[in-house]
């Protein structure tokens, strides 16, 4: 290929190889740090025309994949300089290019160490290591059995102990070797996949508002500093730890310490990044910016918690257990048949557990991570399970099965106030309740270039009805007709009521009250996502026998809706406590039950469901209580979702299967005076890590 050579202030790189669409570049310089590289990734990862980075500080290389022009990639690089790229601090401090590192260089000294010796050293001072290194073996097997247990480290121990006392210290060192392998094999892949689980799961909250001279300023999250104010308002996620200076409010704490119930936040109580405000709002003074403490608390969550582990994992730890106890048992009636050592050292090299204990949750983290590469995060392996084994759809209508982005179509006003004045006061108390709706009235003013700077006192959100204020001393609120009419008894100007009577039924309606009377009707352009139907009858085909739709929208709507998109059932004007209702019966009836909503008035049913499914850019709160999370905006991804889960569970009986017969073909081998005890050991582990590796791989292509 052709050698380009191009200038980056004090940097040089040239381009080594080229393809259509690909090119790998060289970096001139001496040395590339992992900050460096994940600096230089994120920088090319951001770039419009960039589709792939990979970068590689050992070889200092970037392979970019892209479309379009190649020069404009060219210029990119150019330009690009270490001290002036912007990147999160959260996205260095979380990288796992470090980890990644670590291990490697753990198992090629592990290699080399074993080869070196093997090479060098006389067989009388590699017998005096192998002794050496056998004490911490057997000492952990010896308090294995202390505590009354029978579990892996005896039968480890056991292998190494009598290979040592029969002077066979060559198969004792390779035993230990292959163990030494197997851990750190194991140890790096289960730490990678929760790595990459928890920096899924880790805040991505993009702009906040922040308490300036009295006045609250919305801005971009990475411009706050410890030490700022910042106004968390009901249904928002807390964006950085602090103290609590004003307000009041209750807290779900679910994702950091698995509690149900919300907990109160008051002046001088501390807050927690990734916490959710259900009720009230919190002024914070914010003390950790970067959200390394989140971070933490997720990798925590994930290891220690037996909450999110699937029932198959669990039944593979216990029975890997209980198995121990019958390995052992076979080995002393392999010794007291035969008489043999080298048969009955055959038989416990062979373990059934090893493979169990390390496919199974390998498995899981891995399916995990394959659903992170279509934007879906999922908390936890149990929730995949319950995916592949659920048989009913609970689906939310409004910026799930209809368009994320609904739109203004019209505003009818019912007052002497102008169209845009109407639109700026909706906008001014419809931007701090994200939901798709919201986002309309807000997009709508945005687009009309209409300010809608706050005019309001506190605002008081209703769930699932609406919002009130106080603006000059006029009561305002906007919300459901059955809030405006039935709530709050506002009605209708005297000589309006035909003009109401003739509203468009084609749209969604948002009502504006002014002091009691009928302000504004706010008509809102909901259209059916295209991928509805095609959707619901893929579900039907992967197992879903029951597909429901619930909706606080009119029956005529409901009704309009159901029709085109195919659910067997369909509920109307329904409330957040009719919705989680419906989930809790349908579960006593022994139903597996999936919610799929995205707004503060789907949480308690996303909570009560076997699984609560958040679509994407919907409120904060629906995010954070769902046990998974959809980023793309595409129902498709639910389709994708249930295939991970239904081929997880394939994958988890296959190995099943394959761990019994290899290992069961090991020992029959090994009695018979087929393979030695080294063979066996070496066939064993192997077989092990041969099906980890088989279960990291995706489950669809």
């Amino acid at each position: 290929a052709k050698l380009t050579q191009g200038q980056c202030y004090s940097m040089k790189f040239i381009i080594k190889h080229e393809i259509r669409g690909r090119m790998r570049v060289h970096l001139l310089q001496n040395r590339m740090t992992f900050e460096q590289a994940d600096t230089l990734l994120y920088y090319l990862s951001s770039q419009k025309l960039v589709t792939g980075v990979k970068v590689r500080e050992k070889t200092q290389d970037a392979t970019i994949n892209f479309v379009g022009d190649r020069e404009e990639v060219i210029r990119a690089l150019k330009v690009f300089h270490y001290e002036t790229a912007k990147v999160p601090e959260t996205y260095l401090k979380n990288s796992g290019r470090e980890l990644q590192n670590e291990y490697w260089e753990k198992l090629v000294n592990k290699v080399v160490m074993r080869m070196g010796s093997k090479m060098f050293l006389p067989v009388s001072v590699r017998s005096v290591i192998t002794a050496v290194k056998s004490v911490k073996y057997l000492w952990h097997g010896v308090r294995t059995i202390a505590k009354g247990k029978l579990e892996v480290p005896v039968l480890d121990a056991t292998a190494i102990g009598v290979s040592i006392f029969r002077g066979d210290f060559e198969t004792a060192g390779s035993t230990m070797f292959l163990l030494g392998i197997g851990e750190i094999l194991e140890e790096w892949t289960h730490k990678k996949s929760v790595d990459d689980l928890a920096r899924s799961m880790s805040l991505h909250v993009s702009r906040v508002w922040l308490m300036k001279d009295g006045q609250e300023i919305l801005v971009p999250s990475d411009q706050i500093r410890t030490g700022d104010e910042i106004v968390v308002h009901m249904g928002n996620v807390i964006p950085f730890d602090g103290v609590v200076t004003a307000g009041d409010a209750m807290v779900n704490q679910a994702s950091l310490t698995g509690e149900s119930v919300p907990v109160q936040k008051n002046a001088q109580k501390y807050a927690y990044a990734g916490t959710v405000v259900e009720e009230g709002e919190l002024t914070i003074c914010v003390k950790e910016v970067n959200g390394g403490s989140k971070f933490e608390k997720i990798v925590t969550m994930i290891e220690e918690s037996e909450k999110l582990k699937s029932n198959v994992e669990g039944k593979a730890e216990h029975l890997a257990d209980r198995l121990v106890a019958y390995t052992l048992a076979g080995t002393g009636l392999t010794y007291l048949l035969t008489r043999n050592m080298t048969k009955t050292l055959a038989v416990l090299m062979v373990d059934f557990s090893c493979a169990l204990k390390l496919a199974m949750p390998i498995s899981v983290l891995s399916a995990i991570r394959e659903a992170s590469l279509y934007d879906i995060t999922v908390k936890g392996g149990k929730f995949l399970e319950a995916i592949a084994q659920a048989d009913t759809i609970v689906f939310d209508k409004t910026g799930t099965l209809t368009k994320a982005e609904p739109t203004v179509a019209k505003i009818e006003t019912f007052c002497e106030r102008s169209e845009e004045e109407l639109l700026r006061i909706a906008a001014c108390l419809e931007e701090h309740f994200p939901h798709s709706m919201a986002k309309a009235v807000v997009d709508a003013a945005k687009k009309r270039n209409i300010s809608h700077e706050e005019m309001h006192s506190k605002v008081e959100y209703i769930v699932a009805h609406g919002i009130s204020t106080m603006i000059d001393e006029h009561k305002v609120i906007i919300g459901s007709a059955h809030f405006v009419f039935e709530d709050e008894h506002c009605v209708i100007p005297e000589g309006m009521e035909e003009k109401f009577a003739v509203l468009p039924e084609e749209y969604s309606h948002l009502y504006l009250a002014i002091d009691g009377k009928l302000a504004a009707v706010i008509c809102i352009h909901d259209p059916i996502r295209q991928e509805a139907f095609p959707v619901i009858n893929s579900l039907k085909r992967a197992g879903i026998s029951k597909v429901v739709m619930m909706t606080g929208d009119s029956e005529r709507t409901a009704r309009a809706v159901a029709a085109q998109i195919g659910v067997d059932e369909y509920y109307s004007e329904v409330l957040p406590e009719d919705k989680a209702g419906f989930v809790e019966r349908e579960k006593e009836a022994g139903r597996k039950v999936i919610m799929i909503g995205d707004g503060i008035n789907d949480s308690p049913a996303l909570s009560a469901a076997d699984v609560g499914i958040a679509i994407s850019d919907g409120a904060e709160i629906a995010r954070e209580i769902a046990d998974v999370t959809i980023g793309a905006d595409n129902l498709y991804e639910i389709v994708t979702l249930k295939a991970i889960s239904n081929g997880l569970m394939k994958r988890i009986h296959k190995n099943y299967r394959s761990i019994i017969l290899i290992n069961a073909g090991l020992i029959a081998l090994g009695v018979t005076g087929i393979i030695q005890p080294t063979t066996s050991a070496l066939l064993h582990n192997t077989s092990t890590l041969v099906i980890g590796l088989k279960s990291m791989q995706n489950l669809i292509d």
